[in-house]
């Protein structure tokens, strides 16, 4: 048996339907989805309606990214602190704006990790972040990561979050991050995804990489309105597809430094333009 395991589609539907396409002609009928399924990305609806049509016609898995969790607190916190933000947060009003009362109840319904067990195999663990938290990350050679797997009692973990496609083995642990699918770093700008297959008791794994139709995807985040709400986190948008180097949080966080280089405090909704310009073009060559 294989299973295709898919992490941080970000609403980037032209990547996952050539994942998708790619794991249907192999034959392959059980997924594993770990979390962040809508962002950056135009028309996120046509990313929902490929997750519910595989969700009724095969084997599905769902855990839930932090992604997730701001548009369930969008929803249902009367203060959630980036409703009225500036440019900053335009990506994310422009998705939360584009979904539907059942992809939030969707959304709610699904689990911080899951355990998936197939009888004669070691278990896996899936989560988007780490076992504690779909906001922390496992990374190689890093002790908070190594504590977190001393205190997790599977020997196979599966893990997003970082938009980083690799394996970490710690110990009689074995980490397994599939990267993303939207918006991988350091993957040449193709998507990644990973399939699982059982030998023995043990678990193989394969990493992919594909390339798709960036350029549709850029065209759809101008023609959407999306670059118009979210300017400076498209034109990152559109370098990470294209290169795979610099991500959206590198950027901000140089973006929130120079801010407070010149007023003390600044809040990561509500960036200045023109520290996002100055970042940018520190950044983004």
């Amino acid at each position: 048996m294989e299973i295709a395991v898919f992490s941080d589609i970000h609403g980037n539907y032209v990547a996952f339907q050539k994942c998708i396409e790619y794991v249907l002609e192999r034959g392959i009928k059980t997924f594993i989805f770990l979390g962040d399924y809508l962002g950056e990305f135009p028309y996120p609806q046509k990313t929902m309606e490929m997750i519910y049509s595989l969700k009724e016609k095969y084997t599905c898995f769902f855990v839930k990214g932090n992604k997730e969790d701001y548009w369930i607190n969008r929803k249902y916190e009367n203060g959630c602190e980036w409703k009225d933000g500036n440019l900053t947060v335009g990506a994310l009003q422009y998705c939360y704006s584009n979904q539907t009362e059942k992809d939030i109840e969707f959304f709610k319904s699904l689990p911080l990790c899951q355990e998936i067990i197939w009888e004669g195999f070691e278990p896996l663990l899936a989560c988007h972040g780490s076992p504690n938290s779909n906001s922390e990350k496992l990374l190689l050679n890093d002790e908070k990561t190594k504590s977190v797997l001393d205190k997790c009692p599977y020997n196979y973990i599966l893990c997003g979050h970082t938009h980083l496609q690799g394996v970490i083995m710690y110990a009689d642990k074995v980490v397994l991050n599939p990267g993303a699918v939207g918006a991988a770093l350091h993957s040449g700008g193709k998507a990644q995804f990973m399939i699982l297959s059982q030998e023995k008791q043990e678990w193989n794994y394969d990493f992919i990489s594909l390339d798709y139709d960036k350029e549709k995807v850029i065209k759809e985040i101008q023609e959407s309105g999306l670059a118009d709400i979210a300017p400076y986190w498209s034109q990152i948008t559109k370098d990470l597809i294209l290169t795979g180097n610099i991500s959206h949080g590198e950027v901000l966080d140089r973006a929130i430094k120079l801010c407070e280089e010149d007023n003390k405090k600044c809040n990561w909704y509500d960036v200045p333009e023109k520290y996002w310009e100055r970042a940018i073009m520190e950044l983004i060559k």
